[in-house]
């Protein structure tokens, strides 16, 4: 390509896109400033890395979310506006069972564990180190009992109207997540209630990089009140990753990665592809249409409802409205991805994560999700099909 052709490239480019240009100056300019803060101490390095590791926690569990919701649209071509109460049912149904089994030989009764009623936090002690099992009982109920309800959903409300325009699905799907709402209120109530306890007696994890601990590069600090830690050390501060974070991590990326190897690697994963590529050619093809719709909702229910109880876990709370509130994000995350795509659902997701948290570094906390629609709408002028290009499924 010469260089006049290049320029007259470049210069349409400008004529048709011109909000582009700008925005890819304005982010040239954040990234160099961003430079300069850190160069000149006043943004440490701790404190960046501190933005980073919480923009990664908050946009994989973003991501994990919207692998279900992105499943759905790609295959049966409609917006379920209740995966956000899928979210909080898997969230309730999940923490339920843990507070039973953590509280088990406790004074509590049975009923009150189950209702997640008025109990102290720390009698019963919750948290990865101190109630493990109670832990691992609860997100298995909370994958199971979202997969039911996704199941029966199917059949009862979705699959009659399955021949029927989007938006009908789409009116269908506002009624159901209003009825799971208000279901969630009738038997759990409306407050919002504390999840995990906290504790004393183990001490934190420090990873020292400036090599000033006498005890070496990893060491063990004082117990301290609180979760326990994973602390990075740094000259100029600490980057603290709590553990309930880390166990939202490793957890959501091994089901990301049990979901990219289902898609690839099985029958299953290429049925899912090729339906959601084309499903007139599919079922011709011999493909079992409604055995992989569901399978859908098996794999997508099962991760809907365990991303809610991992959510709740870091967050440490849990209301009625927890997965509405949740939403909005999940399903920007999606656009952002591309819509259908369950890779870009998951790098959607971070991209909003990191974006949030990182932005703080130039404005105020309550302005950190306008920041993170603010870059979706920007990625969207370049590339309205999303970052994924619309791709479906995998």
């Amino acid at each position: 390509m010469s260089i006049v052709d290049a320029y007259s490239r470049g210069k349409r480019f400008v004529v048709k896109r011109p909000f582009v240009v700008v925005a890819a100056v304005v982010a040239a300019l954040l990234i160099v400033d961003l430079g300069r803060r850190v160069a000149v101490g006043s943004l440490p390095v701790s404190q960046l890395g501190k933005f980073i590791w919480d923009g990664l926690v908050v946009g994989l569990s973003i991501g994990l979310a919207g692998i279900g919701l992105s499943m759905t649209y790609s295959i049966l071509n409609f917006a379920n506006f209740s995966h956000g109460d899928y979210v909080s049912t898997g969230a309730f149904a999940g923490w339920a069972v843990a507070w039973v089994v953590a509280g088990i030989g406790s004074s509590v009764d049975i009923g009150t564990l189950v209702l997640l009623g008025s109990v102290s936090t720390s009698e019963l002690g919750i948290t990865v180190v101190t109630a493990p099992l109670a832990l691992v009982f609860g997100l298995v109920v909370a994958a199971v009992s979202t997969i039911v309800l996704a199941v029966v959903l199917d059949r009862l409300v979705y699959r009659p109207m399955r021949d029927q325009e989007g938006i009908s699905l789409l009116i269908a799907s506002i009624g159901v997540a209003l009825a799971l709402r208000y279901s969630i209120v009738f038997v759990f109530g409306q407050r919002t209630r504390g999840l995990t306890g906290l504790t004393a007696q183990y001490p934190n994890l420090v990873l020292d990089l400036t090599g000033s601990r006498a005890g070496g590069l990893l060491s063990f600090s004082e117990p301290a009140p609180q979760v326990p830690a994973f602390i990075v050390q740094l000259s100029d501060g600490t980057v603290t990753m709590g553990i309930h974070q880390i166990a939202l991590v490793a957890c959501a990326a091994a089901l990301m990665l049990g979901v990219h190897l289902l898609l690839q690697r099985t029958k299953l994963g290429k049925a899912m592809r090729a339906m959601a590529d084309n499903e007139n050619l599919a079922l011709v093809t011999g493909i079992p249409t409604e055995r992989v719709v569901r399978w859908t909702w098996i794999i997508g229910g099962g991760l809907t409802g365990a991303a809610g109880f991992l959510i709740a876990l870091e967050r440490g709370t849990l209301s009625f409205q927890f997965g509405w509130v949740l939403l909005l994000l999940i399903f920007a995350a999606v656009i952002l991805g591309g819509i259908g795509s369950v890779y870009g659902a998951i790098v959607g997701g971070i991209v909003m994560g990191l974006a949030s948290s990182v932005s703080l570094v130039w404005i105020p906390s309550e302005f950190s999700n306008v920041a993170a629609f603010g870059i979706m709408i920007l990625v969207l002028l370049y590339k309205p099909e999303g970052l994924f290009s619309g791709r479906t499924t995998a």
